[in-house]
């Protein structure tokens, strides 16, 4: 398909308020797609890659920015790009408006003057995935100058909001499964269940279209291709044991997420987000190879300890997690040890469908240690006794799970409820900050939050208290490159980071485009293993502040 095609269905998917009508306009894309399938159903989502796969494109707005002034010509500059983007407000509209292909005869030789093909986009992103080390930027900056350079205006309109993550089409999962399981007559839940095991729409569109509802049937987990995480709401014993009777206690790790892919020989380890983190902890694949008895796909939480094995804060595991060089003293500096606590593949059966305590018993038979305890009570009052007991070991608290529930990757539904201790926290998307002052005038000191309201984001309040100079140098360099404009003291940040933050009421207020503000806002950590999909919604806060 050409991506001009590609990019009028997307005008006009995005065009179309109507969530049923959304649905038709993506079957009917899928319908059309041929051998295009896979790209396209990535694509109109605003996604590159299959959700299992960690590729990045790794090009921040700048080089976003630079590669566009670039292909419009000589007399427009990477400042004219951002200026023009705070008066516009979305980075489409702009690559729309402006005049590219003015440098086409610098890259006609290279790239040809046919008409941009969605294989072409697909190549070429791949291509510019890849470009690593030194003169990387500059590869980059290349290739994505050879397409917005042969694309028309309503092409770089999405192309550049392909690269930037931002497709604004409002198509999600739920949008994608239901388009596949229209254009090829076929029940949602079907679709719906392999996507949980492939965690891969385009795979699971081309199999769909292919091979009916007996090739979804055929699809299953695979070791080394990882799949959303089952997540937990925020809720009480009384209210899970009025819903099951019983309830499971496991202690809530304060720890990283991860999820454990052992074949037999190798092992790969993934976080929240997907991310493969094997080369950060070599110390959790040789606890993986020694105790392991089978290949499986585990589920746990990696925790920092000390020299007695007493967990230490999130903060430190971070450490670690993010660490691509000097591995070795890190691992030297914070001990980590693996927590497993699910089971969801063992030697070539899926476990998804299998209870909870059943997924556990087999967790223990192929884990020899570091295996989480579990215990089942109908008593408010024993619950309470195991929550003291976690948080006097310095655990964060206690996960509730009703003994029935299957492992449905993705779902935060109610079967599995987290207590916390101490403040209310909320996680919110960093979309702004604003210049310190003083000591800290050369690095960013106050910053803006955001909960989540559809595609969008409404601000909540800013965080300058609980962050130590030390973390705030961090989040200076961590936020830095994201910076997409910059008015006075306060600069606007692509949303792509989220904030755990304290408060001790959420107030009504007309300051911020939510409605509300945050009394008291406190900075407790980056979630590192959250993206900005994972943030709260601006209905939880309105939950809360109704709740006070």
């Amino acid at each position: 398909m050409k991506f001009a095609e590609f990019a009028e269905r997307a005008a006009e998917i995005e065009a179309e308020p109507a969530d049923l009508e959304t649905i038709a306009l993506v079957a009917a894309l899928l319908e059309d797609a041929g051998e295009d399938i896979g790209p396209l159903v990535r694509f109109v989502q605003g996604r590159v890659f299959p959700a299992h796969d960690g590729t990045k494109l790794d090009i921040g707005p700048s080089l976003c920015y630079a590669a566009l002034a670039k292909s419009a010509g000589p007399n427009v500059s990477a400042t004219d790009v951002e200026s023009r983007l705070a008066d516009v407000g979305e980075i489409g509209a702009v690559a729309e408006q402006l005049d590219l292909g003015g440098q086409r005869g610098l890259s006609d030789f290279a790239n040809g003057t046919d008409p941009l093909t969605v294989s072409d986009v697909e190549e070429s992103l791949t291509e510019l995935a890849a470009a690593d080390g030194p003169g990387s930027t500059d590869a980059k900056l290349d290739i994505l100058f050879g397409l917005l350079n042969r694309a028309e205006p309503l092409e770089a309109k999405f192309l550049s909001r392909l690269v930037l993550g931002e497709m604004r089409t409002g198509v999600g999962e739920r949008t994608v499964r239901d388009g596949i399981a229209e254009a090829f007559d076929l029940p949602v839940d079907a679709v719906e269940r392999a996507l949980q095991l492939s965690n891969d729409c385009g795979l699971v569109a081309r199999t769909a279209r292919d091979d009916g509802e007996p090739g979804l049937e055929r699809i299953r987990l695979e070791i080394g291709r990882p799949v959303q995480s089952m997540l937990a709401q925020a809720g009480t014993a009384v209210e899970a044991l009025d819903a099951w009777d019983e309830a499971v206690v496991e202690t809530k790790y304060d720890g990283a997420r991860v999820q454990v892919h052992y074949d037999g020989t190798s092992v790969r380890l993934f976080s929240r987000n997907l991310e493969d983190v094997t080369d950060a902890l070599p110390d959790v694949v040789e606890q993986v190879t020694e105790r392991l008895d089978s290949p499986a796909i585990v589920d746990g939480e990696v925790v920092a300890v000390d020299e007695n094995g007493s967990p230490l804060p999130f903060q430190q595991v971070l450490r670690r997690f993010r660490r691509k060089h000097d591995v070795a003293a890190a691992r030297a500096s914070v001990t980590v040890e693996l927590y497993a606590f699910d089971c969801l593949h063992v030697d070539g059966e899926d476990l998804l469908d299998a209870p909870l305590e059943e997924r556990h018993r087999r967790l223990e038979s192929v884990l020899e240690d570091g295996v989480a305890d579990l215990e089942r009570t109908s008593a408010v009052e024993r619950i309470a006794e195991l929550e003291r007991a976690a948080l006097e070991a310095s655990h964060e608290g206690i996960m509730l799970k009703n003994p029935d529930s299957v492992y449905a990757p993705g779902d935060r539904g109610q079967n599995w409820l987290k207590r916390k201790p101490d403040v209310e926290t909320l996680d919110l998307v960093v979309t702004g900050a604003e210049w310190g002052e003083g000591r800290r005038a050369n690095q960013f000191g106050t910053f803006l939050l955001a909960a989540r309201r559809g595609n969008e984001y409404a601000t909540i309040g800013k965080v300058a208290t609980g962050i130590t100079d030390e973390q705030l140098a961090e989040l200076h360099e961590r936020l830095e490159p994201l910076v997409r404009s910059e008015d006075g003291t306060v600069v606007d940040l692509a949303p792509e980071t989220v904030f755990e933050v304290g408060y001790e009421e959420i107030q009504r207020s007309p300051t911020y485009s939510s409605g509300y503000a945050l009394r008291f806002p406190r900075f407790v950590a980056v979630r590192e293993e959250k993206s900005p999909a994972d943030a709260d919604s601006l209905e939880r806060v309105e939950r809360l502040a109704t709740d006070q």
